[in-house]
């Protein structure tokens, strides 16, 4: 297969493209990336210095038409999965524009641009975040449910999603849509909870929780959701979609307690900072559709994820110290200065 990921920079898709390497030594892959502030070209270095790896890495916009177009023509692609967007709540409530732009146009013209080359394999990855909130008692998002995003960045990425839908239904494009909840793991940027609070941590800084620190998230392992974007690659059936989840519910708080007693820090270090606009309360995933039609599971549990990921971290001190400077920490600077 000739695969072309957008995004592949990322956390998620840098995760995504080393165990395809892994699992598909056979696969052809190219990355197409913008290289915004918390795209790495570094992250793959190692593949892209290696002629026989058969990883090549474009540097472009997926919201350029001509562009998208030349890149599926010129190297052949069969298929493509989209992770580029732009990720982060926080930034998408300062400037909703860039979310827009990317998350919902450039994925419309990535899928236009594909339609038009006659892709056979379309996979369209969006969040739990496009579902809304759910309440305490609530059951977990399944397919079924109504897509009411809360901040601009869900609404983007519901708008691509519906986007997705609409191709499937006018065009017959062959487009499967995943959904899955909050990823931890190696190279995430760090002005997500889970590096920004193993960074605080480390320092002996303060760590600023949202509110009470009383929001669950369902956290899953990142290697877990790129084998649920395989399984949709390889299984899923055009126009469905697909949530993926860890079957891990922790609120910020308790996730913050357990990164501190990893790491040998007193909870004294907790601080509670004003929360964000349109917080939402609780996610969880109803994954027994991929469960079903995909053989879909996540393997590895939170304790050892977790675990692995401090380890990563730890290891890996240049990498963070290098993607935490700059814009990165203007922006957090600013942020949570605001909030306290």
């Amino acid at each position: 297969m000739r695969l072309l990921i957008t995004g592949g920079c990322g956390f998620i898709g840098t995760n995504f493209i080393y165990l395809m390497k892994e699992r598909h030594p056979d696969w052809t892959l190219f990355n197409l990336d913008k290289l915004t502030y918390a795209g790495n070209r570094k992250n793959l270095l190692q593949l892209e210095q290696d002629a026989d790896s058969g990883y090549t890495f474009i540097h472009g916009d997926i919201c350029d038409k001509d562009f998208v177009t030349s890149v599926l023509h010129d190297y052949k692609i069969d298929a493509v999965v989209n992770f580029a967007a732009e990720s982060h709540v926080d930034r998408s409530i300062n400037d909703p524009a860039p979310f827009l732009t990317t998350n919902t146009l450039g994925a419309q013209n990535m899928m236009e641009c594909a339609r038009n080359a006659g892709i056979e394999k379309f996979v369209h990855v969006s969040t739990d975040e496009v579902y809304g909130t759910l309440g305490p008692d609530d059951p977990a998002f399944s397919e079924k449910n109504p897509l009411e995003p809360n901040s601009p960045y869900s609404a983007s990425k519901a708008g691509a999603d519906l986007m997705a839908r609409a191709y499937f239904e006018t065009y017959k494009f062959p487009v499967s849509i995943t959904r899955c909840s909050n990823n931890y793991g190696p190279y995430q940027f760090p002005e997500k909870l889970i590096p920004l609070m193993f960074i605080k941590a480390n320092a002996d800084e303060s760590l600023p929780i949202y509110g009470d620190g009383s929001n669950i998230r369902d956290w899953i392992y990142v290697d877990d959701h790129c084998t649920g974007v395989e399984l949709t690659l390889l299984k899923g059936q055009p126009g469905k979609a697909y949530n993926f989840g860890g079957a891990a519910e922790k609120t910020n708080l308790e996730l913050v307690k357990e990164l501190l007693k990893i790491l040998g820090k007193d909870e004294s270090l907790i601080t509670y900072v004003k929360d964000r606009p349109g917080h939402d309360m609780r996610y969880a995933m109803d994954y027994s559709l991929a469960e079903k039609e995909l053989g879909f599971t996540p393997a590895v549990a939170f304790d050892e994820g977790i675990r692995k990921t401090v380890e990563w971290y730890k290891e890996n001190s240049d990498w963070l110290e290098e993607v935490r400077s700059g814009a990165y920490r203007e922006f957090m600077d600013q942020w949570y200065g605001e909030r306290k």
